[in-house]
């Protein structure tokens, strides 16, 4: 890439707009993020001390269930503890140039972990319903260590390509992210450079993870669907459905967004829009998670009791 011309000043800090122009609704936005925010880290902390704490939850389908919690208490702490500080002065709206690309890296790290996660998660679903008799030989404790591992890794290696072509860039003025954290949409629209070749390698990386991962889910669910309608008993089939609804839902509230955010063109796309959708899979479906995966699940709901059960016992 060549270099700016000398009359450039280059940006070394950017300052996020976040939710903070609209001041008739700032109170009400803030309690909600703030809220939102406490529910996250409450339910999934929640729910992994559950699975910890009760051994008859210690099952691959659990194990990756925790995987994911963790994620999202991460994901979202990655991105709100600095949306709110926004609220209340400019300095907590500032954030350098070098961090902004860390925030990147590790949100599209997270991001692309639990594209991986819930494609192990289907995986696991298809080996119970599909093949039950080998379930603990096809999904051991090393398999599941493997996948997780994997998932993780992957998701770690997948954002390298992409930020590598951000921190090439040139940003020059102005400096305002039009965003609540460093996405990559608005800081396209910054950049002095062409920004061509940035968004085909961000397209086609962003469509590997999701094909790949999607691929597997849609496969899992086709093997499942079709054992599940060989089930003569409607008790049978909707004990099998029942098992994959939690997962299923998440699926499509998660996938659902993230083609919609990512497999498209960056600087083409409505900020405002961006900024809607965002907040939907950032901050909205990491707290929605642990209720879909527990409200309707017995065996969750029967392990809470029992925890507290024991805690009360123990207080005593």
């Amino acid at each position: 890439m060549q270099p700016p011309p000398e009359n450039w000043t280059l940006v070394t800090e950017f300052v996020m707009v976040g939710f903070t122009s609209n001041h008739k609704g700032r109170l009400p936005l803030f309690g909600f993020f703030l809220v939102t925010y406490v529910l996250t880290l409450t339910e999934n902390s929640i729910l992994v001390l559950i699975v910890a704490m009760e051994r008859r939850l210690h099952t691959p389908m659990y194990f990756f269930l925790i995987h994911l919690s963790c994620l999202d208490i991460w994901y979202t702490s990655l991105t709100v503890p600095k949306m709110l500080a926004g609220f209340g002065s400019l300095d907590g709206r500032r954030i350098s140039y070098s961090a902004c690309l860390t925030q990147l890296y590790l949100f599209t790290f997270l991001g692309s972990t639990e594209c991986f996660l819930l494609a192990a998660m289907a995986y696991d679903r298809y080996v119970a319903i599909c093949e039950p008799l080998r379930y603990q030989t096809m999904v051991g404790r090393g398999t599941c260590l493997l996948l997780s591992v994997s998932s993780w890794l992957a998701g770690f290696l997948t954002p390298a390509l992409p930020v590598y072509f951000m921190s090439q860039l040139v940003f020059c003025g102005p400096n305002v992210i039009d965003h609540f954290f460093c996405d990559v949409s608005p800081l396209l629209v910054l950049s002095c450079t062409d920004v061509s070749l940035k968004e085909m390698v961000d397209f086609l990386v962003s469509l590997f993870v999701l094909m790949v991962s999607s691929s597997v889910i849609v496969m899992s669910y086709t093997r499942i669907i079709s054992t599940v309608l060989k089930i003569h008993s409607s008790v049978g089939r909707h004990r099998a459905f029942s098992t994959c609804t939690a997962h299923l839902t998440v699926v499509s509230i998660f996938y659902g967004t993230l083609f919609f955010m990512y497999v498209r063109t960056k600087v083409a796309s409505s900020i405002n829009l961006n900024k809607i959708v965002s907040v939907f899979y950032a901050i909205v479906t990491p707290v929605l998670n642990p209720l879909i995966y527990s409200l309707r699940n017995e065996e969750v709901k029967s392990a809470l009791y029992r925890v507290i059960s024991k805690l009360k016992q123990t207080a005593m």
